[in-house]
């Protein structure tokens, strides 16, 4: 090695996330979707990701209503849902109301999630900064983790190809095994 030169980076081998057996519940938000005048195009992208990455996946569909939001929260976490991804309503519309709906039941908040989604997103749209979703770790027993995302297909792919790592091993984490 020649003075000066700088050595390879180490490769990293990227770990297949493991997901296998965590409740997962994926929650849209959409008025369009709830009255049945739209088909969901996130919801079941969402569902058949993490299916494949093992977890066990609950979806339902809600109107843009923060009450609706926050019901549809509080149950899937009721019902043991670990993890809890919403897709909608993320925006600054006068119905987008999720980040205010799931607010309330984070106890830590996680910024560091919704600030890499829109980071990875903006090289495609800067209307990304008008996101407004958020992250966090509930303080329920066991705790659970709320993702809020944007509404539209290419923000979840886009989600999809880092959110089942971090995901996993956030989970990982809440439940004490080292990191």
């Amino acid at each position: 090695m020649r003075t000066g030169a700088r050595a390879a980076p180490p490769s990293i081998e990227p770990v297949a996330p493991n997901l296998d057996g965590i409740d997962v519940a994926v929650v849209t938000v959409s008025d369009r979707s709830a009255a049945g005048q739209r088909a969901d195009a996130t919801g079941p992208v969402l569902a058949h990701a993490l299916t494949s990455h093992g977890a066990r996946v609950a979806s339902l569909v809600v109107p843009d209503e923060a009450k609706a939001i926050t019901q549809a929260l509080e149950r899937a976490i009721a019902s043991g849902a670990r993890i809890v991804l919403t897709t909608g309503g993320t925006g600054v519309g006068p119905r987008d109301v999720t980040p205010e709906a799931t607010a309330p039941l984070l106890a830590r908040n996680l910024p560091g999630i919704p600030e890499l989604l829109r980071q990875r997103d903006a090289g495609g749209t800067p209307l990304v900064a008008l996101s407004r979703g958020v992250a966090g770790v509930t303080a329920h027993r066991p705790p659970a983790i709320i993702v809020n995302l944007a509404g539209s297909p290419s923000a979840v792919d886009s989600a999809l190809e880092v959110l089942p790592a971090i995901l996993a091993h956030a989970i990982s984490q809440l439940s004490g095994e080292d990191h």
